[in-house]
């Protein structure tokens, strides 16, 4: 599983990356966690608002920072 954080260095980005990371590890999911920061790439998703999460190449949710249940779910959804 591939999950990927879109969004610059702003403080909600670096939440929702933390999130990813603490839900994975809870959930004992093998999925690697990383952050897209480049701003080209991140506007070839589409998102208007970051921070964005991205499952699997699929966005998920942009603008916000989910909780840590929501994350949970959405990992588990898109297994």
């Amino acid at each position: 599983m591939e999950i990927k954080i879109l969004g610059t260095s702003c403080p909600k980005c670096k939440s929702l990356e933390q999130a990813a990371k603490t839900a994975v590890a809870e959930l004992g999911i093998d999925a690697i966690v990383e952050k897209e920061e480049d701003i080209m790439n991140i506007m070839n998703y589409g998102i208007m608002h970051t921070p964005g999460l991205v499952i699997n190449g699929k966005v998920i949710v942009s603008g916000r920072v989910p909780s840590m249940s929501e994350l949970k779910h959405f990992i588990n959804q898109n297994k």
